[in-house]
């Protein structure tokens, strides 16, 4: 296989194939050994985004009296950190006299169990992107050998997924016993913020399918556990937005929420009172500046010059909220913070949305909150 790279952040990386371009290539592989009665070790597939795809062929096997062949493909996920990466995706395939094409799902492959996702409740998680690859691969193939009046049956399945799974987010968006089988334009790219951002579409996707009238959202685990610990809020109500503050809102308004919680650590909320759209560095830091800003506004001229030079060098904001709270003025600096951010939530939503915000410090401590955002956790 030819290796693709792409340019990112200055770095050559290197792309893989996602589990759909898998589940197809060893489809494929296994109804050509089927209908030709031979080994095949090396298939090309054609991926939605136009590339080729060489895989190598491994674990073939063959029942003839029970008339299926099976075989694998190993997840290459390239340079991206993908907890699939190095696994078989392993197809089973039969041939059936009823023309069709049937996809299924066996071990290790998950079941769908909440409405919102890709699939119906009750299908096996693989999406409608690779089961078009695999149906089209085969189809191929049949009216290639003059057997298109035939059908196939076609079992995907994952060895190890179902352990696979807890290290991925189908617990908490309803799929159980495995991993899903994934892929829009069959190619991984590494640290890809598009992934990242299907994830947060998909989850909230299953929020409106379940009827929340409210999406909670949180940067990262902190805002979890802290939603968690403070609330007793399942992890599994809250979006994960990470960095894409302004794209998950976004999202929201996309999706048909109209009221929206952000739960988050002071550390990256400060950056979106400021009006930063995405909290990651790479976009800026601006913390100290956007809580200096601030407390400009709320304070006395002296008292805000006693503190100044304090807040500009603090590296991390929990000193910051120290020296803030020093001044006696904490209470009013903090809460012009949280409506800010409030009020740029919204903003980007275009009126589409009514937000409460909770900010939290160090140790979990909650820091501020707006007007109705213990309400809309009263009603999670």
């Amino acid at each position: 296989m030819t290796d693709l790279f792409i340019e990112k952040g200055g770095k050559k990386l290197r792309c893989g194939f996602t589990t759909g371009s898998c589940a197809a290539a060893a489809s494929k592989a296994a109804l050509l050994m089927l209908i030709e009665n031979i080994e095949i070790h090396v298939v090309t597939i054609m991926t939605p985004k136009g590339i080729p795809y060489n895989a190598e062929i491994t674990d073939i096997t063959q029942n003839r009296e029970e008339g299926y062949i099976s075989c694998a493909v190993i997840k290459d996920g390239g340079d991206d950190p993908d907890v699939t990466t190095g696994t078989r995706i392993v197809a089973k395939v039969r041939l059936k006299d009823l023309p069709g094409i049937t996809i299924d799902g066996g071990e290790g492959v998950g079941r769908v169990t909440k409405p919102g996702l890709d699939q119906p409740i009750g299908e096996a998680a693989i999406n409608s992107v690779p089961r078009k690859m695999i149906k089209e691969n085969l189809e191929e193939i049949l009216e290639s050998h003059g057997m298109s009046g035939k059908g196939v049956l076609v079992t995907i399945s994952v060895p190890g997924g179902e352990e696979l799974a807890h290290k991925t987010f189908n617990p908490k968006l309803g799929i159980v016993g495995g991993i899903s089988i994934l892929g829009t334009t069959g190619i991984v790219e590494p640290m890809s913020d598009e992934a990242l951002l299907e994830t947060i579409r998909v989850e909230t996707k299953v929020r409106i399918a379940l009827g929340r009238d409210i999406l909670f959202a949180a940067p990262g685990n902190y805002g979890l556990s802290f939603l968690k610990e403070n609330y007793g809020i399942d992890e599994s109500l809250v979006v994960m937005s990470s960095n894409f503050i302004y794209d998950t809102v976004r999202i929201a308004v996309a999706e048909g929420f109209k009221r929206l919680l952000f739960v988050g650590h002071i550390g990256k909320l400060v950056k979106v009172a400021g009006g930063i759209k995405n909290t990651h560095s790479m976009y800026g830091d601006h913390r100290m500046e956007i809580l200096s800003e601030i407390s400009q506004a709320c304070l006395d001229d002296q008292t805000f010059l006693m503190i100044k030079d304090k807040l500009s060098e603090c590296v991390m904001t929990d000193e910051a909220v120290r020296i803030i709270n020093e001044t006696g003025k904490g209470a009013m600096v903090f809460q012009k913070m949280a409506e800010d951010i409030k009020f740029n939530i919204e903003k980007w939503s275009e009126g589409q949305l009514t937000a409460e915000v909770i900010v939290f410090s160090n140790e979990n401590t909650e820091l501020v909150a707006t007007a109705r955002a213990h309400e809309y956790v009263k009603e999670a």
